[in-house]
């Protein structure tokens, strides 16, 4: 199993996003919009056994909502892609990325939240603004990856939400 702790747009950030993608002239491949998402730490090819683990260790995360902005459209030459990101990343997003992070064992990144729009881009597209596309992470998931096909297929396994800021921490 490839697995991965995500954020997942609700509706209207998937609409956002895919009409800022819609305005780019885009070579490559598109990322289909069902498959939009913010990596929070991405667990990898591990056994059937260790799903039980990485669910508990959701379970146990207690962190606040937050609102980040994707407000920036980039090239990234090295994976060949173009991303939607967020030039900055609120201290409820770290904190979030900080904690799955540790928890699974991996090692401190530097944390670059971002959609990706297309893959296998080999020339940059001509920069535009992007107008910031306001996401309210309310949840995160626990997602397996399915990459033997055509194009990714992300399955979600679990969700579990974020405190309310009224609530007790």
């Amino acid at each position: 199993m490839r697995l991965f702790f995500a954020l997942w747009p609700d509706c209207d950030v998937t609409r956002q996003i895919t009409d800022t993608a819609h305005q780019l002239n885009l070579e490559g491949r598109r990322v289909d919009p069902k498959n939009y998402h913010v990596t929070l730490a991405f667990v990898g090819e591990v056994p059937a056994t260790k799903l039980a683990v990485l669910q508990q260790i959701g379970r146990s995360v207690r962190a606040p909502q937050f609102t980040f902005e994707c407000d920036s459209i980039e090239f990234w030459r090295e994976p060949q892609v173009v991303v939607a990101a967020a030039r900055t990343a609120p201290p409820g997003l770290v904190a979030l990325w900080t904690t799955l992070n540790e928890a699974i064992g991996l090692p401190r990144e530097r944390l670059r939240a971002h959609v990706t729009l297309a893959r296998k881009v080999t020339q940059a597209p001509v920069p535009q603004a992007m107008s910031p596309v306001v996401w309210r992470a309310t949840n995160f998931s626990l997602i397996c990856s399915d990459t033997g096909g055509v194009e990714s297929a992300y399955t979600v396994l679990d969700t579990w939400s974020l405190l309310d800021k009224t609530e007790n921490h």
